[in-house]
């Protein structure tokens, strides 16, 4: 962060709760909150800092990475040029401040996101940073302070801006290893792919008063549903009737209750050795090693005579995914593996029929298999809800996981899904967290993990399943942090520019094998999966083995490390490593 002075204030302000006219001086007294009605206003990041730390202690980290337009993203502006504007209003290099500093003499490394700068979005340069603060905070063995206010990824960093969802949670995860805590708190706003993944996946989750929180915005679930939200919905007093929060806490309480927290920490018993983490690596290392194995020589059966899929334009590549013939999870369970058994419910109370998992064999090998289920006639959509798992549906998936792991199982994955449940009452059970906790028990599992996207891998929902060793994707599959529906919705005048939006997502199977997010493309007929479905489950057994079985004989600590290692690359470095490839 360049430091900056504050631009001329205006000597008054309104209150955007109450409407009051404030005079500025007494309100920036009061943490600018209004004094008549208790609204806590949005604050930028370095305001933030200056109110939680000890006064002198600040030393804020880095914060210049390499330029990087992963994509080449272009809607009514060039990606570039929001950048360029977004650091000109703020003053900021990015959407996020990381620093070391002492509250109450308590020595802590922050990460602190500026909501100002292109809505707080989570994009390789600010999952870089965060990660960068996480592995700080290892090094000095201090606890990891995170202070969340985000819309969610960054749509004009596509599929590479959802890996930084896996890429932070396992620096948290790693943190917990070392018995180090982590504390977020949410501020408002905090929403999608931050919401799910290291804001409620921390030791502590802490909300401001005033603050809101979910994995789908309000306005998103009112269109999706067609029905009106609950008084106070995703509100912080919402969260924490629901027990998604520690505590609410007030602006002019928050420093205190953190040295409290931070305090009780200290007096507790010494923290574990850490992990030994993995340095990034050298752009010639992340060029040569793309997955957590070595690259096996290609199979014509698997990703075609030529090595390379047909090209079809983006959008006829989504439609192709979301056409109702293509192969469910449980097609490819009576085609591919043998002797399925289904096992059912999240233990807490539910089974969510958009989940289905358990175990079968393929090639004589026992595995744990999960997966997203559509169906093929409106009846059976409407009763798997199109493939959209609820919080117990992540929670059943976790179980099925964790158990594949005590038994010794690897787990394949099938990904086909629109994206998490955006419905109320999946906001009242907590979406948000339990995406949030698959990421990244995922990230530690220590069994291998092998990932299909075979039809629609959407956002959060999709990358909940998808966190593993290696990721296939089928053909005519697609992968994206959005709907290009929404990103035409939000980015362009109207929905009707979707099929712009697609092309500019990169979501396509080649696409995202270019960026390193995808290890294999599997090939399908020269039709499409639908129309020759044995074929395609020949196609994907054959991937399924060829990747699995060298996965076999990674020992479990190896296996995670390079999991991580995989994961961790997807950093800005490595985005301007990809984008000088093109």
């Amino acid at each position: 962060m360049t430091a900056t002075a504050p631009r001329e204030e205006q000597l008054w302000s309104r209150c955007a709760g109450c409407a009051s006219l404030l005079y500025r001086k007494r309100l920036r007294r009061n943490l600018d909150v209004c004094p008549e009605c208790g609204e806590h206003a949005r604050l930028g990041a370095p305001e933030r800092l200056r109110q939680l730390v000890d006064p002198g202690s600040l030393s804020l980290l880095p914060d210049r990475l390499p330029e990087a337009d992963p994509l080449d993203f272009v809607d009514v502006l060039p990606y570039p040029h929001r950048l360029t504007g977004a650091r000109a209003s703020t003053g900021l290099a990015e959407g996020v401040v990381c620093a070391t500093a002492t509250i109450g003499g308590h020595p802590v490394a922050l990460a602190v996101m500026d909501f100002r700068f292109l809505g707080g979005s989570l994009g390789c340069a600010v999952g870089e940073l965060i990660t960068r603060a996480a592995e700080r905070a290892l090094d000095d063995r201090t606890p990891l302070v995170l202070i969340t206010a985000s819309g969610g990824a960054r749509m004009q960093e596509g599929a590479l801006s959802l890996m930084q969802m896996a890429t932070v949670s396992q620096a948290i995860a790693a943190l917990r290893e070392a018995g180090l805590l982590t504390v977020s708190v949410l501020t408002d706003p905090t929403y999608g792919g931050v919401a799910a993944s290291f804001a409620t996946n921390t030791d502590l989750v802490l909300a401001e008063s005033g603050a809101r929180m979910g994995f789908a915005g309000p306005r998103v679930i009112r269109q999706i549903t067609g029905r009106a939200l609950p008084e106070g919905f995703q509100t912080a007093d919402f969260l924490l009737r629901h027990g998604q929060v520690d505590m609410v806490v007030q602006r002019r309480s928050l420093r205190g209750r953190l040295m409290a927290l931070l305090a009780a920490t200290r007096a507790g018993r010494p923290a574990r050795s850490p992990v030994p983490r993995q340095e990034p690596a050298s752009h010639r290392e992340r060029l040569a090693d793309d997955g957590a194995v070595p690259a096996r020589p290609r199979d014509p059966a698997v990703e075609g005579d030529a090595g390379t899929p047909a090209v079809r334009d983006a959008w006829d590549t989504v439609r192709m995914a979301r056409h109702p013939g293509r192969p469910t999870t449980l097609d490819y369970l009576d085609s591919v593996f043998d002797g399925f058994v289904e096992l059912h419910g999240d233990r807490l109370g539910a089974d969510c029929p958009a989940i289905v998992g358990g175990v079968a064999r393929l090639a004589g090998r026992h595995v744990m298999v999960i997966g997203h289920q559509k169906g093929h006639t409106t009846a059976e959509l409407v009763a798997r809800n199109f493939g959209m798992a609820s919080p117990s549906g992540h929670r059943k998936a976790l179980r099925l996981m964790r158990l594949a792991a005590r038994l010794g199982l690897p787990v394949v994955t099938l990904v086909d899904t629109p994206g998490a449940d955006p419905g109320v009452s999946a906001e009242e059970q907590g979406q948000a967290a339990a995406i949030a906790e698959n990421i990244l028990t995922l990230t530690v599992l220590p069994t291998p993990v092998l990932a299909v996207i075979t039809g629609e891998g959407g956002s959060g929902g999709a990358l909940a399943l998808a966190v593993a060793d290696r990721v296939l994707m089928l053909e005519n599959a697609v992968y994206s942090v959005i709907s290009p529906e929404g990103c035409a919705a939000i980015l362009w005048p109207d929905r009707s520019a979707a099929p712009q939006a697609a092309r500019a997502l990169r979501l396509t199977a080649p696409d995202l094998r270019r960026l390193g997010v995808v290890d294999e493309v599997v090939s399908e007929p020269s039709s499409a999966a639908h129309d020759d479905p044995a074929e395609t489950a020949h196609r994907l057994r054959a991937a399924l083995l060829a990747n699995l079985l060298p996965l076999l004989d990674v020992p479990p600590a190896m296996l995670v490390r390079l999991r991580r290692q995989r994961f961790r690359r997807f950093g800005a470095n490595r985005v301007g490593v990809r984008a000088g490839l093109r």
